[in-house]
């Protein structure tokens, strides 16, 4: 009897084999008469649709079966990183194009793609924890994201909870009031008749109609976090944004009225004595007011963050950030131990941050148009001098996106047989005539008291230049070939293409003082000095 019993479902297993394959040969067969494929690109532009065959871009794959049986337009969870966007049953082909990442999961139900309440100041979303980064930053806030909270309804009540306005509550049998969230309101316990909080939503507690023991005065204050100065009313709660022009108005100190809509705003109101409408962004905060510049109302003002007189002459909003240096910059022509500084305007105070020293790093600046005008920037970044001088092509060299230097006609580097290798691009010299020669921009500074580098990086701007001369009668000669090697021009020349290598030649220190230890100009073994012409005009190049 057991026996037949395992027979039996031997043979129902089978047919059931034989109905599955027949009816999937049948579809096959039906789709093939309808004409129907896979297109991973209609010539329309849709992506992954099944349509006729003539339907297909074929520039891209098709297969005469439907597109949830291929594996290029398989349905999953695109990914977009950057935003924190999740888009499910998304064919892979789609993704790919849009710069998503793709992963086998229709549903999302992937890490990146979890879901939590997304808290912004006063507002809340249900979104991905990349997401609410984005927004957070986007509003200048910093992330508060709550994996706890598993759906929408719970992410809103959030908001609720978050709501500002006056909290009145029974102390020692008084009606008395604070300005709070209701979050915060519901956890006060009241010690009088009342048994429970009452929150009044955008209301403040000087409003008359909750008749608490809270009213108007003429105080003024700072609130944490907050730029701007705030009316304080009788029990030290902040009211609305300080304006003296509502000092005695009643409907003023009874709801919330916003920045947007207060005295001044989209100004800074720097120093002002009859608005608070501070905007650190503008350069003005909330600070205690000296003496000398005391409001109408209260002890509180609106500090100018602004620099004014910098070390450039220049008046500068709190923020910017600015260049100075010691000397002339670029082109080599900055001056020995010289460096480079950013300056920085902070809450008035301007802040001086050097770059690196020996000019291994240079200050670049900026500018770029806010709504409050031209704002200014300024960074340190590595100077990017090492290849210069292995640049044999002119494009090559002032290609800024990798290198700081600048090209120089009518004289070329004498190249070793290696040619434009090793970390001195096989130099062994300077020549006159060429098609030209690649410099540092901002030439380094180095340690020309010391043996090493400097010695060898200097040494690539020797250059000998042999004169030719054409015999007379009675002794006499005549120069016939490189006369101008003869010229004192001739030196400077060469001298400003050794200093723009770095330390080296007759040169400007950053205090203005000239020496010519560096440098070593000889005519037929005879040491000639610089005029004092050239050296004025070695001096302006540098400009100190």
């Amino acid at each position: 009897m057991k026996m037949k019993n395992k027979l039996i479902k031997s043979k129902i297993l089978i047919c059931t084999v034989i109905i599955v394959i027949s009816l999937l040969l049948s579809f096959i067969l039906i789709s093939g008469q309808q004409g129907d494929y896979c297109c991973e690109k209609t010539t329309s532009g849709a992506w992954c649709q099944n349509a006729p065959e003539e339907e297909c871009n074929e520039n891209f794959r098709k297969t005469p079966t439907s597109c949830d049986a291929t594996s290029f337009c398989k349905l999953g969870c695109c990914y977009e990183s950057s935003e924190g966007l999740c888009m499910e049953n998304t064919p892979q082909r789609v993704c790919n194009e849009k710069g998503g990442v793709w992963a086998d999961s229709p549903e999302c139900d992937i890490p990146q793609c979890e879901l939590g309440c997304c808290v912004l100041d006063n507002q809340a979303a249900f979104v991905t924890l990349t997401r609410c980064k984005k927004l957070s930053s986007f509003y200048g806030l910093e992330t508060d994201f709550r994996r706890n909270i598993d759906n929408e309804l719970e992410c809103i009540a959030v908001t609720q909870a978050q709501d500002k306005g006056a909290c009145v509550y029974e102390e020692d049998f008084t009606r008395t009031c604070k300005f709070t969230t209701r979050e915060e309101c519901m956890k006060i316990k009241s010690t009088g008749n009342l048994t429970k909080p009452e929150f009044y939503k955008d209301y403040l507690c000087s409003a008359e109609e909750l008749a608490t023991n809270c009213g108007p005065t003429h105080d003024t204050m700072c609130v944490e976090g907050k730029d701007e100065v705030y009316f304080r009313d009788s029990c030290g709660n902040p009211a609305n944004i300080y304006d003296a022009s509502k000092v005695n108005d009643k409907s003023y100190w009874k709801k919330i009225i916003d920045k947007s809509e207060s005295c001044g705003y989209g100004k800074n109101n720097a120093n002002s004595k009859t608005c608070g409408n501070c905007d650190y962004y503008l350069g003005s905060i909330c600070k205690k007011a000296e003496r000398e510049s005391k409001p109408k109302y209260g002890e509180y003002i609106c500090q100018d963050l602004n620099c004014y007189d910098t070390s450039d002459g220049k008046n500068h909003k709190h923020g910017e950030s600015w260049c100075e240096y010691d000397g002339a910059i670029g082109e080599g022509k900055d001056p020995v131990g010289s460096r480079h500084f950013r300056h920085i305007c902070v809450a008035g105070e301007e802040i001086v941050e050097p770059c690196a020293d020996f000019r291994q790093e240079i200050c670049i600046e900026g500018k770029i148009e806010t709504s409050s005008g031209i704002f200014q920037e300024a960074a340190c970044r590595v100077n990017r001098w090492q290849d210069c001088i292995k640049q044999t092509e002119k494009d090559d060299c002032e290609n800024t996106d990798k290198r700081d230097c600048f090209w120089i006609e009518g004289v070329h580097f004498i190249r070793t047989e290696e040619g434009n290798t090793g970390q001195q691009g096989g130099v062994t010299g300077l020549a006159e005539g060429g098609e030209g020669a690649c410099l540092p921009n901002y030439p380094p500074g180095l340690k020309f008291w010391e043996e090493g580098d400097a010695e060898g990086i200097c040494s690539l701007a020797n250059a000998q230049c042999i004169v030719k001369y054409k015999k007379g009668l009675f002794g006499s000669k005549k120069c016939i070939e490189n006369c101008e090697c003869l010229e004192e021009s001739w030196a400077e020349k060469m001298n400003k293409i050794c200093t723009s290598l770095g330390d080296c030649g007759g040169y400007v220190n950053w205090q203005g003082k000239f020496t010519q230890d560096g440098a070593e100009w000889k005519i037929a073994g005879k040491k000639k000095t610089l005029s004092q012409a050239i050296i004025s005009s070695i001096k302006s190049r540098a400009g100190v």
